[in-house]
């Protein structure tokens, strides 16, 4: 600010899982290596405090494979986004999300491009680019992106980790789990082709799902923040958490009950939304979901959300709760994930 230098900021959303990484480490990349006479820093910003990042296990993973260290990233609480702005010196690029949430409502006239793949929920009027396609993974439209830039660009380092994320994300390539585009698997097979050195893809699946579903010792607080998202109304705010262990083991964890009042009291949520989801040997997933909320009003409210839904349909089937304050379901429809959920929850607030 006190140099008056422009900043380009790269940044994901606040899930901060490893799509939104890559995707705003290889974008910044690109972009300060292709951009003519460079007047701006380009800074990919990780958003999630710093203390929050051991808890992303599969990015932790990827990036010491990959001999990134922690040092060299940037995270929300180490740039004051509001004041580059208020300087007028901020242009800001969405990756892997496109509508920030209500307390970044003011960076809102900062973003100059976007690059998504869930389906558009607001529109943006020139010069904002943007770009959303319904693909597997955000880092599939980073790398096309990449690809058609200038050759020589794309390294080996910033190669792996868009190799590593489409894998992840798209469940090995695997159709059974329904995430997988044709954009997806050609951009994985680009990259095998130029880098014929990448790991193969069963080996790098295998160990990115084994680091992501890791979450020994941690404490229910941690786990509801590992990949947490969060909607709000002018009322109320509520989160929803990705947990990566069975629901049943999850709602029978001791001292559950005090741990998600404490939870969301301290963070000043009104309930909470929890999804779980595992996969076969197939790669067919399971889902389970879970709504808390003391608030009976609210709760009801998001369970019948959920259980009407249409666009898509989630096919819930009530399953026993040990608590009155929280409601379980499996769910039927396994292709719907979060992404497909959140609509549906944010349209019901």
């Amino acid at each position: 600010i006190q140099q008056h230098q422009e900043i380009h900021v790269v940044m994901g959303n606040e899930a901060c899982d490893l799509d939104s990484t890559v995707s705003a480490l290889a974008l910044a990349y690109f972009l300060a290596q292709t951009s003519p006479a460079p007047k701006a820093a380009f800074v990919p910003v990780l958003n999630i405090p710093r203390a929050d990042f051991a808890l992303r296990t599969e990015t932790t993973f990827l990036l010491r494979d990959r001999g990134i260290p922690t040092t060299s990233l940037i995270f929300r609480d180490e740039i004051d986004l509001g004041g580059l702005h208020h300087a007028g010196l901020l242009s800001l690029t969405l990756v892997d999300h496109h509508v920030l949430p209500c307390a970044d409502a003011a960076l809102e006239e900062a973003v100059v491009e976007v690059l998504d793949h869930r389906p558009l929920e607001r529109d943006r009027s020139p010069p904002c680019q943007v770009t959303v396609e319904p693909v597997g993974s955000c880092a599939t439209l980073v790398t096309e992106r990449i690809l058609q830039g200038p050759p020589g660009v794309l390294d080996r380092t910033t190669a792996a980790l868009l190799h590593g994320t489409i894998l992840l994300d798209c469940i090995n390539l695997s159709p059974a789990a329904g995430k997988v585009t044709p954009r997806d698997v050609a951009c994985v097979s680009l990259l095998e082709e130029r880098f014929p050195e990448l790991p193969a893809r069963d080996a790098v699946f295998g160990a990115l799902q084994a680091a992501k579903f890791d979450v020994t010792g941690l404490t229910t607080e941690q786990m509801l923040r590992k990949d947490l998202k969060v909607l709000s109304n002018d009322e109320v705010v509520v989160p929803i958490s990705g947990i990566f262990e069975d629901l049943e083991t999850f709602l029978l964890r001791p001292g559950l009950l005090q741990d998600l009042e404490a939870f969301c009291q301290g963070r000043g949520y009104a309930g909470l939304v929890a999804m779980t989801v595992s996969f076969n040997e197939h790669h067919e997933p399971t889902r389970k979901l879970a709504v808390y909320s003391r608030q009976e009003p609210l709760r009801g409210t998001l369970c019948r959300a959920l259980e009407e839904a249409t666009t898509p349909s989630l096919l819930l089937q009530p399953l026993p709760s040990p608590w009155p304050c929280v409601a379980a379901y499996a769910q039927g429809n396994a292709m719907a994930a979060r992404k497909k959920v959140l609509p549906i929850l944010r349209a019901a607030l």
